[in-house]
């Protein structure tokens, strides 16, 4: 690996879905990694085993490659850094564990959870506020701080269950800079002695993060914000490993906010709104629940993709259609901002449709097809493309275009009772009759000639086009919606045109409110 060279990973957790807010994280470090020709790692943080769920590692894989978010190396390419998965490294964490101990900077602490819920009961039990192990209760304890030498040896070599504890210094002032938020100052006082490493012989994520980012020379740690009141702890820690003069630079993206910009976006609030919060569908392997995913509810992964690029940075530009390389040469960490980004469901729906209506029509009617042969209809290609070229800006997603475009296919089985109750009048029948003659004698039957011709006799009879034209588009379509009228004809030929006019005239009758 060459030194300097910018390297960045992504770490999840394979405890259930990937949230948006996670693939916004890989995203910003992949669109970073490939403006600055680095490398984008996938590592897996798989060292809560109480928490790992099945199918999760493999949908974090599937979602980053639906977005087109291309892993260089670990999981599941590989590298030069394997193992990827740090249920894998555990006694590398054990071996940096250890040195911590011998340098005095970490501690056995035997204490038990029970002995410890019961302190914590009893500091809410007095008003004494929230119960913290470190510099100023470790002596109460039962670790390798208050016992002796002798005592610590005969527990480890009995087996008694232990954890690894940070020695925070007590009232030092650690001075850090984040690429997004700047300078800030924690006095080590207001900080906790963190459990490094469990008794189950696996470390916990602030240990294992450092010791790996720092073994994979990871140059860039762009992570979210909730990451970032542990950052001082990490910097302690780059410190007390020698490490220091290596450590990476540090970028904590914000939150991506509910879309009333009031708390940060959880699944709760996509229930509750309608829409999905994760990049694919997921089924609980507990519950059998599932939740829907982008994918799923048919967005284009470029769209996807855009969308979360623009929650959190801005690109300094009016600009908000990008594809994946127009970001790559635009991104930068220094046009994300602090503040929290809110997610709007609607706007999402823009992107969608933005990507939708420049698609080539030729590629919306292949996926367009499976659809139509779902409803049981079989459709030429041609016909396909061009329905679809005339209805694709009315809609947002490929499914929604049926709704659009069904009395292309099928006849209308009933009529708008409102567009009947207000336009079709007595007279309506007969002049829908002399229409259709008027059209009949159209050749070639194209939407331009029908269009002149109706118009033609209009002007002739001296006959408004109020009175005639919703008649005619209930009668080929049903309702008031669809595109130019003169089109649908032109789609549904003559022959079809004219035997819908004839339905709608002998079902509706004079004024018959059917």
């Amino acid at each position: 690996m060459k030194k300097n060279k910018v390297r960045v990973r992504f770490a999840p957790s394979p405890t259930g879905p990937l949230h948006i807010g996670g693939v916004r994280t890989a995203l910003f470090n992949y669109l970073f990694a490939r403006r600055n020709n680095g490398v984008f790692i996938l590592r897996i943080e798989d060292t809560d085993r109480e928490r790992y769920v099945p199918g999760a590692e493999e949908y974090i894989i599937e979602s980053l490659r639906w977005c087109g978010i291309e892993t260089d190396e670990g999981v599941p390419v590989g590298g030069p850094c394997n193992p990827y998965h740090q249920s894998d490294r555990k006694d590398i964490y054990r071996q940096y564990a250890l040195q911590l101990i011998e340098c005095g900077d970490a501690y056995y602490a035997f204490d038990t959870p029970e002995e410890l819920d019961e302190i914590r009961k009893e500091y809410e039990k007095e008003n004494k506020g929230v119960f913290q192990y470190d510099s100023s209760t470790r002596k109460m304890f039962t670790n390798s701080v208050t016992l002796s030498e002798s005592e610590v040896k005969d527990r480890l070599t009995t087996g008694e269950p232990f954890v690894i504890r940070y020695r925070m210094p007590e009232n030092e002032t650690v001075v850090f800079t984040d690429e997004i938020r700047g300078k800030m100052e924690v006095n080590t006082s207001t900080l906790d002695d963190k459990v490094l490493y469990k008794s189950d012989g696996m470390p916990t994520y602030h240990l294992a993060n450092v010791v790996d980012d720092h073994l994979m020379e990871i140059s860039h740690v762009i992570r979210g914000e909730e990451w970032l009141p542990s950052l001082p702890l990490h910097i302690m820690l780059y410190r007390s490993l020698g490490w220091e003069k290596q450590m990476p630079v540090f970028a904590h993206l914000p939150l991506l906010l509910k879309p009333s910009g009031q708390g940060k976006l959880s699944k709760r609030d996509g229930d509750k709104m309608g829409f999905p919060v994760f990049p694919l569908q997921w089924e609980d392997p507990q519950t059998g629940d599932i939740a829907t995913g982008y994918r799923e509810e048919g967005y284009f992964p470029g769209a996807f993709v855009n969308i979360l690029a623009l929650l959190g940075w801005n690109p300094g530009t009016e600009k908000e259609i990008f594809s994946m390389e127009e970001l790559i040469e635009s991104f930068s960490l220094e046009k994300v901002g602090k503040s929290g980004a809110r997610f709007d469901p609607g706007k999402a729906r823009w992107f969608n449709h933005k990507y939708l209506v420049e698609k080539p029509d030729g590629e919306i009617s292949k996926l367009f097809i499976p659809v139509l042969r779902e409803k049981g209809v079989d459709a030429a290609p041609a016909k396909v493309q061009e329905i679809v070229c005339l209805v694709k800006e009315r809609v947002s997603f490929v499914h929604e275009l049926w709704d659009e475009s069904f009395f292309f296919f099928v006849r209308p089985e009933k009529y708008d009772r409102q567009v009947v109750k207000k336009k079709w009048k007595p007279d309506t029948p007969v002049l829908l009759s002399k229409i259709a003659g008027v059209l009949e004698k159209v050749e070639p039957f194209e939407a331009v000639a029908a269009e002149a011709a109706v118009k033609s006799f209009l002007e002739q009879n001296g006959t408004g086009a109020g009175k005639v034209m919703l008649p005619l588009r209930l009668a080929l379509v049903g309702e008031s919606k669809g595109p130019g009228l003169f089109n649908i004809a032109s789609m549904l030929g003559k022959e079809e045109t004219l035997a819908r006019i004839n339905m709608a005239i002998k079902t509706l009758g004079e004024g018959e409110k059917n």
